[in-house]
């Protein structure tokens, strides 16, 4: 069996024109991989080896330094004489190409979670200095329904790099005017490429197809794309809008931020809150407006959102019984609830606010101290003490800054009625 570097090959995964991609193993740790690998044929190349060694190493040069949910790491990288790769996240579903096909589609609501968990990512990205510049169906690959990592950085624009960047690059029909005609690129050129995408992945069509990169390219510049919904049914005029929006000819047109849009996406994509399923959109946008978590990065807010379970409740379900052992931790993500002590009032908790901290910081040695019980619907997000257990140890570290603020508050504020009260 052929061995790269550290790297054990086991099969090869996908070929293009200027290397390999492997399923290998980490000889050293059991890890699997998707080992990017650069043909030397093609770094000698007279005419395009300058510019296919510059992309390698562009994205070799990430290693380490995108660490996102929603983005597949780039684990680690090494050029040699003898030989060049890129060690990437391995994600076993697949890129989302096969869900382009007219018989192959996606349901309206998967997509509305795929697109809000892309906007994350790349706003993460561009705030690291990088704009992706080749977004395609081919560069998201698929963890599971609803769910995506985006690969691929290889064509990456970073705006803090030392050496020249490369221009004209990317794949023509998904590039937004601006990279067409080679102007400067922001993330609003990436939030065109993915309206593209997403416009592709909803009705099975392209915005501005062409049978030639010339036609497309100038249809880009020039067309407006059909509505989605006049390709297919069950997609509503608001997702319309947003893509639409997306796909606006000039910068100022479209959306002022990625968390802009995502907002939006995350309208369409909110379910009924008497169906079980919570979508993952309005998990992130409940933590999201959670003051206490206010400092921690949309990382950690992801694993948090993954971490806990997450429930609507109609009005007057009891939450935590005053007296009971338990060590779970809870947030309103929506609606109110009531907390009593000996059937006394004693206080009325809105959306973003904890209970049951004190019994999660003694690890459910202390019984609950007071009854809370839901007053309207709420959507509630449990997280059990083994399970944040394993979250990262900085998401831990911040969840435990915000716990301990959140209890001097409380402490302020008992001390307060204690002065009034006297």
């Amino acid at each position: 069996m052929q061995q790269i570097g550290k790297f054990q090959l086991e099969k090869q995964l996908g070929r293009g024109a200027s290397g390999t991609v492997h399923l290998a193993r980490d000889t050293f740790s059991g890890e699997v991989v998707a080992l990017k690998v650069l043909d030397p044929e093609s770094i000698n190349h007279p005419k395009i080896g300058k510019r296919l060694t510059a992309q390698f190493m562009n994205e070799a040069s990430l290693a380490g330094k995108l660490a996102h949910p929603h983005i597949a790491t780039i684990i680690e990288a090494s050029v040699t004489d003898d030989y060049a790769y890129i060690a990437i996240e391995y994600v076993a579903g697949g890129d989302l190409t096969r869900f382009t096909r007219p018989d192959n589609l996606l349901s309206p609501e998967e997509l509305t979670q795929i697109a809000f968990k892309s906007c994350g990512a790349l706003d993460y990205a561009y705030r690291q200095g990088i704009v992706h510049r080749d977004l395609k169906p081919a560069n998201l690959l698929m963890v599971g329904p609803g769910n995506i990592k985006i690969g691929d950085f290889g064509a990456a624009y970073l705006f803090h790099a030392q050496t020249t960047q490369i221009t004209n690059i990317g794949s023509p029909t998904y590039m937004s005017p601006e990279q067409i005609r080679g102007d400067e690129l922001g993330y609003s050129s990436d939030m065109f490429s993915l309206g593209t995408v997403l416009y592709q992945l909803l009705t099975g069509q392209r915005p501005f197809y062409s049978n030639t990169l010339a036609g497309a390219a100038a249809k880009t510049l020039t067309e407006s794309p059909a509505v989605p919904s006049s390709l297919r049914e069950g997609i509503n005029r608001e997702m319309d809008d947003i893509i639409l929006r997306m796909l606006a000819k000039t910068q100022a047109e479209r959306y002022p931020s990625w968390a802009d849009l995502a907002l939006d996406i995350a309208k369409v994509g909110r379910f009924s809150r008497f169906q079980s399923a919570v979508p993952d959109s309005e998990k992130f946008v409940a933590l999201k407006a959670v003051r206490l978590l206010g400092h921690l990065d949309d990382p950690e807010l992801w694993e948090l959102v993954y971490a806990g379970k997450w429930s609507w409740l109609p009005a007057r379900t009891l939450i935590t019984q005053e007296g009971e052992s338990g060590s779970s931790l809870f947030f309103l993500g929506r609606g109110q609830a009531k907390v009593t002590k000996q059937g006394r009032l004693l206080n009325v908790l809105d959306a973003g606010e904890c209970v049951g901290d004190m019994s999660y910081i003694k690890d459910g040695t202390i019984p609950r101290q007071a009854s809370v019980e839901s007053l309207t619907e709420v959507l509630l997000v449990e997280f059990e003490k083994a399970t944040l257990d394993k979250v990262s140890v900085k998401c831990r570290y911040q969840l435990a800054l915000a716990l301990m603020d959140s209890l001097v508050e409380r402490l302020a504020l008992g001390d307060e009625r204690l002065v009034q009260a006297g």
